[in-house]
């Protein structure tokens, strides 16, 4: 049996072997500080793809990161021109590494330490100061009010001014507008001794946008991408073969029909042949094939198997980014960024809201100034119009939602780390599970009739070792009373042995595989080995279809094991001996036909399928890859997945509620601001008070 026979994925797999390709692109990544939206990231490649030379662009809005592909890497014409279209670029490596959020504390604080000094300033105008005492607050208030603006707003006034170079508009130009207004006409009455300043209203309204930025902010991904954590598989240095002896080399020397040496337990780091011997490989990682798979003499083995017996020569016949790996690497980011650009609730409502404003507040003004010809009235209630309707409730509507649910979820062991994860998971209808590991696991039988001692030995062999059915079968003998052992040694791929009071025991695998073997002197007991389903696996599968959900098993193992645990389940759609790219390819044809997937799964095999699908969930003991693919990882049960798609649902409808608050407050306020019956301060108490009013429903998803 070969290694590409063993992989159904890579036997699909539509790339062709290195000497049947034209020669591949060089590609290089730029760092993007500024990206946030789907429209950042149309824009950054539409710019990037114009430039002759360029073959593709790619983003990764997770890693703020652009791949682009050229003959001939410009990296300083491509930043000169993505800053000519407004978006700032770096080398990838010049990219400062920030936590998400950081940037806007300190503009938060200062904003909200002058907006209440202000306001403390405020009331006295308030409580009827004359005209002297009126003037000196205003100015004190101007000291206070424009610097700590100027400050404190520029990530909307840079944001706006990025996208007037475009000839775009964003939410941040009206936010920039109301500002920006509010601050001088503020400044004039000042001047002009007049009764009324605003500068209150302007540093309230940069405090509220702040907090909702920054609330959106914290809910990014704070982690590496799950296609860079592909390379955690790959040893930076291997044993390579050279005159007989063996040295160590970086891996990036490895050519095409280089001999390496590797030991039992290695990662196996390029696509090879077994060269002199035959090995035990686990390639469950990359398969999900349950059981370890022994090759011959000439057999293919694939980059990512690990090997279970050793050591062993591997003649490489795949290296580089010709390797399995990589090209899973390359299907797992395409994946990401095909993800990347669903458009959450808050952007698809910004797109119609914004120019919205603009359009009533300009109106506003026209018309005011048409019928009393009075500039400075008309720009006070121009103004007053731009302030009662700057998204403020809309931009705390979404984040408020996420951060109350993401906590409520966090208490509860289920960590979600996708800014839009949340709104993703309450769409789905249809969740897929991978097999082994997620819905099953494998484990050792303890034979009946064992006594004390024997199991006291049994449970010690078992501590003695950290292999996964040793780790099962430490839970099932949690009871037992362990032995001193002596002369512990384990031998990778068959088991463990060692010396109890004298007596020679073992605990090693059995002549078929299928189990495993205690030995107690000269006596011996069968430990049976079998694939069970996880805690709370079966309650799962019945609250899942309660809510109407459509489910579906898909796993590499072989057919008839995929079947009978489906069955055991209850679930009737089985996809079965499916590999890395088959899982992505069958959830690419699941969302064809108009279903919304969530795929829960933990293997390597899982990494594309996860970043692929609608939504996707990954247990905590999953590989790095699928943890960090995945928009859910839980640290309790994977029972917990039925409480999360709830969880999530109830969000999403807070969300749409907090719109439809926002949109109440507005057709209420646009009116009394629009004929003039609102003054810019009694704009931004409106404001306010919207503000506070979302949040507090945001917080009812958390209870």
């Amino acid at each position: 049996m070969t290694a590409l026979a063993a992989c159904p994925g890579c036997v699909a797999s539509d790339v062709e072997p290195a000497r049947a390709r034209t020669p591949a692109a060089a590609t290089l990544d730029l760092y993007l500080p500024g990206i946030h939206c789907g429209g950042c990231i149309a824009g950054v490649e539409r710019t990037l793809r114009a430039i002759p030379g360029v073959r593709d662009a790619r983003v990764n809005l997770t890693r703020k990161r652009v791949t682009v592909s050229a003959a001939t890497p410009e990296p300083t014409l491509w930043i000169d021109r993505l800053a000519g279209a407004g978006y700032e670029a770096h080398e990838a490596d010049a990219g400062p590494v920030t936590r998400p959020g950081d940037d806007l504390i300190v503009p938060l604080g200062v904003a909200g330490f002058a907006m209440m000094n202000v306001m403390l300033l405020s009331v006295a105008v308030w409580s009827g100061a004359d005209a002297a005492t009126r003037d000196m607050m205003h100015w004190i208030s101007a000291a206070i009010a424009l610097p700590a603006t100027a400050f404190a707003a520029r990530p909307f006034f840079r944001a706006a001014l990025a996208a007037l170079r475009r000839g775009r508009l964003v939410m941040d130009t009206p936010i920039s507008l109301a500002i920006g207004l509010a601050c001088g006409l503020s400044l004039y009455e000042t001047m002009m001794g007049g009764e009324e300043a605003y500068f209150d209203a302007a540093l309230s309204l940069t405090f509220f946008l702040l907090a909702g930025r920054v609330l959106d902010q914290r809910m990014r991904r704070a982690v590496r991408s799950a296609a860079s954590d592909l390379a955690a598989l790959e040893p930076s240095r291997v044993m390579r073969i050279e005159g007989g002896a063996t040295v160590s080399r970086p891996l990036a020397e490895i050519a095409v029909g280089d001999a390496l040496r590797l030991s039992a337990g290695a990662r196996v780091p390029v696509d090879g042949v077994l060269t002199g011997t035959g090995a035990q490989i686990d390639r469950s990682a990359l398969t999900g094939e349950s059981e370890p798979l022994d090759l011959s003499d000439g057999a293919q083995v694939i980059a990512g198997d690990i090997l279970l017996s050793g050591p062993v020569t591997v003649t490489a016949r795949a290296v580089g980014e010709d390797t399995t790996l990589r090209r899973m690497a390359r299907l797992v980011a395409t994946a990401e960024n095909a993800r990347g650009r669903y458009a959450g609730l808050a952007e698809r409502a910004a797109a119609i809201y914004t120019p919205a404003v603009h359009i009533i507040a300009a109106a506003t003004f026209a018309v005011w100034l048409w019928l009393t010809g009075d500039v400075r009235q008309s720009l006070g209630i121009a103004i007053a119009t731009l302030i009662i309707t700057c998204p403020c409730a809309l931009g705390l509507a979404i984040p408020a939602v996420s951060a109350a649910a993401t906590g409520a979820l966090y208490r509860r062991g289920c960590l979600v780390k996708s800014e839009t994860g949340l709104e993703r998971l309450a769409e789905i209808d249809t969740v897929i599970f991978d097999k082994t590991g997620t819905l099953t696991r494998q484990a050792l039988i303890v034979p009946p009739g064992l006594d004390a001692w024997a199991q006291g030995v049994l449970r010690s062999l078992a501590e003695a070792s950290d292999h996964p059915l040793a780790r099962q079968l430490r839970g099932s003998l949690s009871g037992v009373v362990p032995v001193p052992l002596d002369d512990v040694r384990e031998t990778p791929g068959q088991g463990i042995a060692a010396r109890a009071d004298g007596v020679p025991v073992a605990l090693e695998a059995s002549a078929d595989r299928r189990g495993s073997v205690l030995r107690l002197g000269p006596v011996s007991h069968a430990l049976d080995r079998r694939e069970e389903i996880v805690d709370g696996g079966l309650a799962l599968v019945d609250a899942l279809r309660a809510r109407g959900l459509s489910l579906g098993l898909l796993s590499g193992d072989a057919e008839d094991r995929a079947t009978t645990m489906a069955a055991r389940l209850g679930i009737e759609r089985v996809w079965a001996e499916v590999g890395p790219e088959g899982k992505a390819r069958i959830l690419t044809a699941l969302r064809a036909e108009g279903a919304r997937v969530l795929m829960v799964g933990d293997g390597l095999n899982d990494a594309a399928a996860l970043a692929s699908a609608h939504a996707s969930i990954a247990p905590g003991g999953a590989l790095d890859i699928s943890r960090n693919a995945a928009d859910v990882v839980l640290t309790t049960s994977v029972a917990r997945v039925a409480e999360v798609v709830a969880r999530a649902r109830a969000a999403r409808a807070r969300m749409i509620e907090n719109l439809l608050i926002a949109a109440l407050y507005n057709a209420v306020a646009i009116p009394l601001a629009v004929t003039g019956h609102a003054s810019p301060l009694l704009a931004a108490a409106a404001m306010s008070t919207s503000s506070i009013l979302v949040t507090l429903n945001a917080l009812r998803v958390g209870r």
